[in-house]
């Protein structure tokens, strides 16, 4: 009988090998199968993108949507790039080797909200719909921002073999916001004023012989104006899981006639270092690629955001501006391999992904796993994946934060138990990220205790030794963070991650101890 087991074992192993190279060689039913890399944060090294691609081809990837942002050496707007930044011969020596993988590279340049990094400077500062929330262009200044951005668009060109440029458009929540917008939008519709910025934006794309590529979200909750663009504009229209009429009549999107592509997300909000929604990510896969075949959408692209794009400026006096720092940070692409194989698994299969089926199977070939521990790590996954704000699980049905803890330490334990047999280092960040969801939760149930009414002065000793017992075990799982993703990012932002990660519990601990 055992044999028996055994044998039926290796044939369900074989037939189900999750490796790339089976996988690519699926049919698929997009011609553009893409993934989007956000270098906004965590910016990837040269060699770690380089490997990342090889990857991504390996399971039948072929468009790769790069958001440069400050990384991107712009040479007439030297403002522009971080210190980060890559050079030019490193971006076409990048481009050049996605090429021999069969991978297009399309350059994303948010060109109307998202601008938080260019409109910062003075030099850009006439271009703002907002001199305090500078997050967005003003789509009036059609003089300037034709300027600015046809000497991007021309540079990105210079280095890009791509047909296309995105050129974002997404999330203009400032639009028709200053005293001339809102007069244009009052005469001839919000949907008018954002298209028409778009139109111009488009034909500069055009002009360099390329072809736009844009978010759909604004388009689709102004739709009026939509057929006024280019005939050859391509919509992605992202959607992470929710209704497709979220941002507004979806059927007006596919009545347009322009070609259009999916986008999910394998780390979206909610995610952040306390929380990963596993479960959601993989039946947004589940649902949403089919559902874009279905719909006749020529190419998908999954996303994957290292931060919201929402930025929080420190100020030094009213009004000089010291920096900004992103808002929300999630654990980095390192982490999300079985994500990506299932987005990957999801390209090349005429029927909706089995979402257990496919982890079972996963774990069997990457870990080592039986069944059974299998069903074990996918349980933990999917434990409690709750936000806490102000004090406050979200949840249905209501929990309390102590609930909520012994749930996270219950699948943080289960997580330590399992012991792969194969590929350590990866399994390695699951644990990392229970134990940092772990801590979090700890945390904010100490936060909680001291904000009761009835917390005093003689319950500071207790808690300052909990805190202090955070801070100690945040030196460990610090040290692990950076061996885990040592050469995945720079040096400097895997200690700034650490540090935001420890900032709320050494405050707390300085507050209470009263140390200077």
């Amino acid at each position: 009988m055992k044999k028996h087991v055994l044998v039926l074992l290796i044939i369900l192993l074989s037939a189900s090998c999750l490796n790339a190279q089976n996988v690519a060689t699926r049919p698929s039913p997009f011609i553009i199968k893409g993934f989007h890399l956000d270098m906004r944060i965590q910016v990837m090294s040269m060699d770690t993108l380089r490997s990342f691609a090889l990857k991504l081809s390996r399971y039948g990837i072929n468009t790769l949507i790069m958001e440069w942002e400050g990384t991107y050496p712009f040479v007439r707007h030297p403002l522009i790039p971080n210190r980060y930044a890559y050079t030019k011969s490193q971006i076409t020596s990048f481009i050049k080797y996605c090429n021999s993988l069969g991978i297009d590279v399309i350059p994303l340049q948010q060109s109307f909200g998202h601008v938080e990094y260019i409109l910062r400077h003075d030099r850009y500062k006439d271009l703002r719909e907002d001199q305090k929330d500078f997050s967005q262009v003003c789509p009036l200044q059609t003089k300037q921002d034709s300027a600015l951005f046809t000497d991007l668009y021309t540079e990105l060109a210079s280095t890009h073999t791509s047909k296309y440029i995105h050129i974002g458009g997404d999330e203009t929540y400032l639009l028709g916001h200053d005293e001339r917008c809102r007069l244009k939008a009052a005469q001839e519709g919000k949907s008018k004023l954002y298209i028409d910025y778009i139109k111009l934006l488009c034909n500069i794309v055009i002009k360099l012989g390329k072809t736009p590529v844009l978010w759909a979200d604004i388009a689709l909750k102004y739709p009026d104006a939509i057929k006024l663009l280019p005939k050859g504009t391509v919509f992605i229209d992202w959607n992470y899981g929710w209704d497709m009429n979220r941002f507004g009549a979806h059927e007006k999107l596919l009545e347009s006639g322009y070609e259009i592509w999916g986008a999910p997300a394998i780390r979206s909000s909610p995610d952040n270092y306390y929380l990963t929604q596993w479960e959601k990510h993989f039946k947004n896969i589940r649902d949403f690629v089919p559902e874009a075949a279905a719909l006749g959408y020529k190419g998908i692209v999954m996303t994957s955001w290292s931060t919201s794009g929402v930025y929080s400026p420190v100020f030094e006096s009213e009004n000089e501006m010291t920096d900004e720092y992103a808002i929300r940070h999630v654990y980095p692409i390192s982490g999300f391999n079985l994500l990506i194989a299932a987005y990957a698994q999801s390209l090349h299969q005429s029927k909706p992904l089995e979402i257990e089926p496919f982890v079972t199977k996963y774990c069997m070939e990457h870990y080592g796993f039986g069944r059974a521990e299998s069903a074990r790590f996918w349980r933990a996954l999917r434990t409690a994946p709750y936000q806490i704000t102000r004090g406050t699980v979200e949840s249905k049905p209501p929990i309390t934060i102590k609930e909520l803890l012994d749930s996270v330490r219950t699948a943080d334990k289960t997580l330590h138990e399992l012991n792969p047999a194969k590929n350590e280092k990866e399994f390695a960040h699951y644990r990392l990220m229970a134990d940092i969801r772990l801590r979090y939760v700890e945390f904010e149930h100490i936060l909680h205790k001291v904000n009761e009414p009835s917390f005093t002065v003689a319950g500071v000793p207790a808690v300052l030794r909990e805190l202090k017992a955070l801070i100690d075990k945040g030196k460990v799982l610090d040290a692990q963070f950076i061996a885990l993703n040592k050469g995945y990012m720079h040096d400097t932002e895997l200690k700034k991650e650490n540090d935001l990660r420890n900032a709320r519990i050494q405050l707390l601990y300085d507050r209470l101890s009263r140390k200077n």
